[in-house]
């Protein structure tokens, strides 16, 4: 038996899609439930999952936005068989703190990317460190992104960042439109990194981090790193699995590159 709670979008495909699904099966409370169902896009997605994460449960998606990269596809022939035989990946968000310019602290975890962003016409000037080693002094650039594996092919993708193995135990940081040094391509660091950003010049170029779609502005100094005791479980159809979609990206940007 089927023990679901439905999370929707307000769109009206993610209101048919769960229309459709209520219909055919009996659903149960948040509490009562032995899963999330979650219909929307991938920006939805993130909002539940910060949302009901404390409820220990799996969340299953189903797409009813663009790419859908952490969703299923839905199949209304198949909609029971997808639920009962699903796959379930594990996933540990970034945790973001933030110090800004009034010495307030705010925090937020991140599932794909934390980006530090220019806040004016004015390119950011930070200095980046891991632990005790610094792997910039300065960067000017537009900003830059530390991103998951799972966020490897998201925002990091679109500036030219590596797509990490959901396994490699890694984390990215991509510039975005690096400007000094322009031949700085960003670096790959493992998953135990503690990543300080410090903003250089917070008078005259102000920066914002952003934990998904969280931000803080007026940002000084920024402190990433894996939150371990928060694990996120995805549960996904055997053709849906964000493993093959992580491959998948790889094999499109080699097939680019050749």
């Amino acid at each position: 038996m089927i023990k679901a709670f439905i999370v929707s979008d307000k769109n009206n495909r993610s209101q048919k899609i769960k229309k459709s699904i209520e219909k055919e099966n009996n659903l149960s409370t948040l509490k009562k439930s032995n899963f999330i169902i979650v219909i929307g896009g991938d920006g939805f997605m993130l909002q539940t999952l910060k949302k009901f994460y404390k409820y220990k449960k799996p969340f299953y998606g189903i797409n009813s936005g663009d790419y859908g990269f952490l969703m299923n596809k839905f199949s209304k022939k198949q909609t029971i068989k997808n639920f009962t035989k699903s796959k379930t990946v594990s996933i540990n968000p970034l945790q973001m703190k933030v110090v800004n310019n009034l010495g307030k602290i705010k925090k937020s975890i991140a599932i794909n990317e934390v980006s530090i962003l220019r806040q004016s016409r004015q390119a950011a000037s930070i200095k980046i460190s891991s632990g005790s080693k610094q792997l910039i002094k300065k960067l000017i650039a537009d900003g830059v992104l530390v991103s998951t594996p799972a966020g490897s092919t998201a925002y990091n993708l679109s500036v030219h960042g590596p797509i990490l193995n959901l396994n490699s135990k890694k984390l990215s940081i991509s510039p975005i439109s690096p400007f000094r040094p322009r031949r700085w391509k960003g670096k790959i660091i493992g998953e135990k990194s503690k990543i300080a950003i410090k903003n250089l010049n917070p008078k005259k170029r102000p920066i914002s981090a952003v934990a998904d779609n969280f931000e803080v502005r007026n940002a000084q100094y920024i402190y990433i790193s894996i939150n371990k005791k928060i694990t996120f479980s995805l549960l996904y159809n055997k053709n849906s699995n964000i493993e093959k979609k992580i491959k998948i990206e790889q094999l499109r940007r080699e097939t680019k590159a050749s």
